[in-house]
Formats: C-alpha cells, sequence, structure tokens
C-alpha cells in the first residue's frame, strides 16, 4: 500500500480524503438518523403506556364507581361507599402513570453507537493523515 501512496500525489491523496470524510459523515448521519428514531419509537410506546394506564383508570371508574358505590351503600352511608371507590379508581390510576412516566425516565436518548462510531472516525482521519 506504501508504493500505491508514493505513486499518488498529493492532491489525489487529499482528494480520497475528502470522499471518504464526506461519504462517512454520511453513513454517520444516517447512523444518527436510525438510532434516534429507534429511541423516539419507544419514547412513544412508553407515552402510549401512560395514556392507556389513563384511559383504563377513567374506564374502570365510569363502569364501577355505581356499581361499587350501590354495593357498599348496603352498609354505609351513601356519600362514603362513593368516596371510598373514587379513591381506590384515582389510586389504580395514579400507579399507571407512575409506571409509564418511570419507563420514560430510564429511556437514553444519548445515541451510543454514533458517538463510539465518530471516535473511531476521528482515530481513522488522524491516521490517514499521518
Amino acid at each position: 500500500m506504501d508504493i500505491q501512496r508514493q505513486a499518488q500525489s498529493l492532491g489525489e491523496l487529499f482528494s480520497t480524503l475528502a470522499n471518504q470524510t464526506s461519504a462517512l459523515v454520511r453513513q454517520e448521519v444516517d447512523l444518527a438518523r436510525t438510532e434516534m428514531t429507534q429511541k423516539a419509537t419507544r419514547i412513544g410506546r412508553h407515552a402510549g403506556m401512560i395514556g392507556a394506564g389513563a384511559v383504563v383508570a377513567l374506564g374502570g371508574a365510569l363502569a364501577l364507581v355505581a356499581t361499587l358505590i350501590i354495593v357498599l351503600d348496603i352498609w354505609l352511608p351513601l356519600w362514603l361507599a362513593a368516596l371510598i371507590v373514587g379513591l381506590a379508581l384515582a389510586l389504580i390510576g395514579f400507579v399507571l402513570i407512575q409506571q409509564g412516566l418511570s419507563a420514560l425516565k430510564r429511556v437514553d436518548l444519548t445515541p451510543h453507537e454514533t458517538l463510539a462510531t465518530l471516535r473511531d472516525d476521528a482515530t481513522w482521519a488522524k491516521e490517514q493523515t499521518k
């Protein structure tokens, strides 16, 4: 390879380096885009879990409130039965929302693969210019 390098002019070497660097930058941008798309998809899934938790909590509240209040009205005053059922459903909804928020906090948005390859590319570029 040294013989081939010696045969190339300085202009050709810089042209080759520029072309390779340009291709490398495009590949890095594509990698970053792909990695961020995957992370955004994961965030969307977790946000969907939060939304589903809220819908389940509301649906459960609407469907069961009347039934539970009527059943509890046998032993308790109506207002106390309604309060107990409302608090229980609110607690379930809160737990579901907290699980979704906790999952969102664990998502790491740093494009680790892209950063690693950028470090490798910088090392490669330094070696090419020696």
